[in-house]
């Protein structure tokens, strides 16, 4: 589901991006309030990240090293994966669900589910949820004065939101 895959982003690459930049705000003296501020920009930022990452895996040629079905081989579940499975009725969904557990390693079959994740709107779909993290990361920066550290975390998150690898 949705929701355990934002689970599993928030206790991996979002807590790691948080604590960061929590810890950075601390060590300037912030006050606390400024420190939980800048710990939920770095979850958010880190979730529209990972997004990103994820969407790496549906293109055919992307620039990142990462091949083309990685995350389906490996059996992990992405948001444009999760979006078909949402949108399938129950014998496709048993039959998207029968690739991944049982024919992860069949080059046909996961370019069969890249291409019908491409077709569902699965893309488009993680796209937007990435934009939408993107958006409310950026929202909380802005409410800090407008200076240079400002504008080169607002350039970073925009940088991994649009990034090519």
């Amino acid at each position: 589901s949705e929701e355990i895959y934002f689970e599993i982003i928030r206790k991996k690459t979002a807590s790691l991006i948080a604590s960061c930049c929590a810890c950075g705000a601390s060590s300037t003296g912030a006050t606390d309030e400024s420190v939980r501020r800048m710990w939920k920009f770095g979850e958010l930022a880190g979730t529209a990240f990972q997004i990103k990452d994820d969407l790496f895996d549906y293109q055919k040629d992307n620039k990142t090293g990462k091949g083309h079905g990685t995350d389906i081989r490996d059996q992990k579940m992405t948001l444009p994966l999760i979006w078909l499975l949402n949108n399938s009725e129950w014998r496709e969904k048993r039959r998207i669900i029968n690739i991944v557990k049982n024919h992860p390693d069949d080059p046909l079959q996961v370019a069969m589910l890249v291409e019908r994740v491409h077709n569902s709107g699965g893309i488009d779909y993680a796209m937007r949820r990435m934009e939408e993290y993107r958006d409310r990361a950026l929202e909380l920066l802005y409410q800090y004065p407008d200076n240079e550290y400002r504008r080169a975390l607002a350039e970073l998150v925009l940088y991994t939101t649009s990034r090519e690898k």
